[in-house]
């Protein structure tokens, strides 16, 4: 189930929400590995939890788990 019908940053949905990608802002090798990691379009993405200082963020997506900092999050659009 997708929360959001706007593009927003990854980094502003909450934890226990879904959410769908949408862009990547991106470049170079940073592009590259986000999409090997499998961050393509209509990926969907649950936010899983927030370390206690709130960066990095735990999100599940495609059978795995990774944890992306806030600077990273922020590139990527959902929706």
């Amino acid at each position: 189930m997708v929360a959001y019908k706007m593009i927003v940053s990854l980094n502003t949905v909450p934890v226990g929400k879904t959410c769908s990608v949408e862009n990547l802002n991106f470049v170079g090798e940073k592009r590259r590995r986000m999409l090997d990691l499998g961050l393509i379009k209509d990926t969907e993405i649950e936010v899983l939890h927030k370390s206690p200082f709130g960066d990095p963020v735990a999100y599940f997506f495609k059978g795995t788990i990774i944890a992306l900092r806030k600077e990273d999050a922020e590139q990527i659009l959902v929706r």
